[in-house]
């Protein structure tokens, strides 16, 4: 039980760092990113770690 917590805990924390960075890195003025190819990977992390954390919560 308390590795599930850990795991959720983990993927939390990525997802709040890569949120903040793409928050960070988007240009709100001309709607892109500074660096476009990196804001790719870090979006398909982001959506990997906020899956994973769903999938744990509905597991509970």
């Amino acid at each position: 039980m308390s590795n599930k917590k850990g795991q959720a805990f983990l993927f939390a924390i990525i997802a709040i760092i890569l949120g903040w960075t793409l928050y960070k890195q988007f240009d709100f003025e001309n709607l892109k990113f500074e660096k476009p190819a990196l804001a790719i990977l870090y979006t398909l992390t982001f959506l990997v770690s906020v899956y994973f954390l769903i999938k744990s919560f509905r597991e509970k």
